[in-house]
């Protein structure tokens, strides 16, 4: 018997809206293979997070071309693709307690978007031995 395949951790740090959705789809790849995927969100992907900019595609520096292509294609937004990893069950988006603290955003920490909030002790603890990590 096979072990059961390894879960993948996805660290976002930067919250260009790009990084982020590219965090989100390779979770989305993770858990559409029957994989474990966990995202931490830190620092200005928190922030994205925390002030709930999941909705509108806002590329810097401005491209309308790949704006436009988003919505002609259907990608999914921030938001579907935080939905659909909900839903899969398999999927944990946590916030780093460390990053919530320098940001201030202690008084709208409850963000549905957000499973749980962890520091950095949990956080190697819950990846040790996780080969497969992304850091955008």
């Amino acid at each position: 018997m096979s072990p059961p395949p390894s879960k993948v951790v996805i660290f976002l740090h930067a919250g260009d809206y790009d990084r982020v959705h590219q965090g989100l789809s390779i979770a989305a790849a993770a858990v559409a293979t029957g994989r474990q995927a966990e995202v931490y969100l830190f620092w200005w992907a928190l922030e994205r997070f925390l002030q709930d900019r999941l909705d509108e595609p806002d590329f810097s520096p401005p491209r309308e071309d790949v704006t436009d292509r988003f919505e002609k294609r259907g990608m999914p937004t921030l938001r579907a693709l935080r939905e659909h990893l909900r839903e899969s069950g398999l999927c944990t988006v946590h916030g780093c307690t460390g990053s919530l603290a320098a940001l201030g955003g202690e008084a709208i920490a409850d963000r549905q978007t957000i499973d749980g909030w962890v520091g950095w002790t949990a956080i190697l603890q819950r990846t040790a031995g996780v080969v497969d990590r992304f850091y955008l």
